[in-house]
């Protein structure tokens, strides 16, 4: 799995049926302490993030493995909504609450 931010929302009015009903997000890679790095992914969203939070997301065909995308023809999907992350004893970011 991989880290990114919710940078923004992707709407497709036109697209293959496997792919109604989904909401898609722009992810931009991180670092472990949230810092841009990397490129953007359009992502599908199975946990209900928002723009601006951290998540974790898997691509390939683990990205096909939750509820939301099983046998459908996505590449990235968001799996996990980011609270914290350690790294070597270290806090490197936490998910302040609004």
């Amino acid at each position: 799995m991989l880290l990114a931010r919710v940078i923004g929302t992707v709407v497709a009015t036109r697209k293959e049926a496997e792919l109604e009903g989904l909401k898609f997000l722009l992810l931009q890679g991180t670092e472990s302490d949230g810092a841009p790095k990397g490129g953007f992914v359009v992502a599908v969203d199975a946990v209900g993030a928002g723009v601006g939070d951290l998540v974790m997301f898997a691509t390939g065909s683990s990205a096909r493995q939750t509820v939301v995308t099983k046998d459908r023809p996505v590449d990235a999907t968001v799996m996990a909504i980011v609270d914290l992350v350690e790294e070597r004893g270290q806090l490197r970011y936490e998910k302040q609450n609004e």
